[in-house]
């Protein structure tokens, strides 16, 4: 079990700072015609409108679970650095323009991460279960990165290089934030994972969108390769010990009917060819 300190507690607070606060909206009845469960009670929170993970402090020990990151000098620090220096070369480019916008994990904009690759769009009013179900798993595999990040203190590379990231705004926060493992990367394999297991037959659209949105942080300068590939290590911990928790389990069956109601429907999300065409862009040297 990992210990959570109340900085990595603030840290992800901050992160979903964006969340719409008051009690979960019901879906549309002219959207979503099958009847589906009922909005859940309400939740333990971080702050108000700042729902808290499934976790607590039953989280999975990153600093147990991972070797430690390449030490500079190291062959693996070379690979690191290689992976960097070609990443950067994505800069004007539609891969970089998604980059910007995964690295930015506030809700309600990054709930619609995977609309696309799942099919059906993913929002509070659409489908509140499974909204629920991103905002609390989100902190969960945030926070089971941060035994890992605290006791290595990782430098990232935007500053190892003296650069910029894809979100200036957020380079303040992450100079002091470790940089190994990744939390964008444990988040979003963590959420590529679980909706797998909500809607199998996306399988692979939804694995390839995680596994992009891990490597975009290399496109923005805030994490090495290392970091990306135990990030999803760390994801594969929190999923696992999520299933041994029944709010969670309750919640992965709403969020499937949702899921099946919705795409029966016959509502799909928009704007989907400019990701599709981000996502053409890849990425040199990356395993």
């Amino acid at each position: 079990m990992a210990a959570v300190s109340n900085t990595s507690l603030l840290v992800v607070a901050a992160l979903l700072a964006g969340c719409a606060s008051g009690p979960l909206s019901s879906p549309s009845p002219a959207v979503i015609p099958t009847a589906l469960p009922p909005s859940p009670a309400p939740v333990p929170e971080l702050r108000p409108g700042v729902p808290a993970g499934y976790l607590g402090r039953a989280l999975p020990d990153s600093l147990a679970l991972l070797p430690p990151p390449p030490a500079k000098g190291s062959p693996g620090f070379a690979r690191d650095q290689a992976v960097s220096r070609a990443s950067q070369k994505l800069r004007n480019t539609p891969r970089y323009a998604l980059a910007s916008r995964d690295a930015d994990l506030r809700f309600p904009q990054v709930a619609s991460t995977f609309s696309c690759a799942l099919g059906v769009p993913i929002s509070q009013q659409d489908t509140p279960r499974l909204y629920l179900l991103l905002q609390r798993s989100l902190v969960d595999a945030g926070l089971a990165t941060y035994a890992a990040k605290d006791h290595y203190k990782r430098t990232r590379p935007f500053v190892f290089y003296k650069e910029a990231t894809c979100l200036p705004a957020d380079e303040a926060a992450l100079r002091t934030d470790g940089s190994y493992p990744s939390g964008h990367t444990a988040i979003s394999w963590a959420w590529a994972l679980l909706l797998t297991e909500l809607s199998p037959a996306q399988a692979d659209a939804l694995l390839a969108r995680g596994r992009a949105f891990g490597e975009n942080r290399l496109i923005c300068n805030a994490h090495w390769q290392s970091d990306v590939l135990q990030g999803r290590a760390v994801a594969a911990g929190a999923v696992a010990t999520l299933h041994a928790n029944a709010d969670f389990t309750a919640d992965m069956a709403a969020a499937r009917a949702e899921i099946n109601a919705l795409r029966g429907s016959g509502v799909v999300p928009q704007d989907c060819e400019a990701e599709a065409t981000a996502l053409k862009v890849t990425l040199p040297g990356v395993e």
